[in-house]
Order: C-alpha cells, then sequence, then structure tokens
C-alpha cells in the first residue's frame, strides 16, 4: 500500500512539474512575439496600436497574467528591457 501512495505522489508531482514547464514554454512564446512585434513596428504604428481596443486573446492573457504572479514576473523580467527600449526610442517614455 505504502509504494502504492509513493508512486501515486511521484506520478503527481511529475504531472504537476510537465505542467509548469509547459506554462512556462508558452509564456516564452507568447512573450518573443510580444518583443517580435515591438522590434519590427515603426514608432507611427505603435502609436496606432495603442489607441486601439485588445483583442480578446490578448485580455485573456492579461487576466492569466493579473491572476498568477509567478507567470506576470517571468513575463514582464523578459519582455521590459526590449520593449522599455523601443518605446523610449519612440518618445512614449520620457
Amino acid at each position: 500500500m505504502y509504494k502504492r501512495v509513493m508512486a501515486f505522489a511521484v506520478f503527481a508531482a511529475l504531472v504537476v512539474a510537465g505542467g509548469v514547464a509547459a506554462q512556462g514554454r508558452i509564456l516564452d512564446i507568447v512573450a518573443n512575439k510580444v518583443i517580435e512585434k515591438y522590434q519590427s513596428a515603426s514608432c507611427q504604428q505603435l502609436w496606432e496600436q495603442k489607441s486601439q481596443p485588445k483583442p480578446p486573446e490578448a485580455q485573456k492573457a492579461m487576466q492569466f497574467l493579473r491572476n498568477d504572479p509567478q507567470a506576470r514576473t517571468a513575463f514582464i523580467n523578459k519582455l521590459a528591457a526590449p520593449i522599455a527600449n523601443k518605446m523610449f526610442e519612440c518618445g512614449m517614455i520620457p
């Protein structure tokens, strides 16, 4: 009986770890797409996009990041420098 409980606990831990790893890969893919969007866009395009409403997928992603502080921290740490530099170049931040 003890071996079965231990086997189940190990299995459950592996499933959780796999889910966390997959979530991290998804966040990396999304972060890379956002960085690419900012780096390839002109300043005029960024100003125009800023005033447009966000698509439903972006709103869902924002809600996910609001609810998961660890994911939000990892996501922002990856995005901060490239996006801040582009925004500074475009005069979007002082």
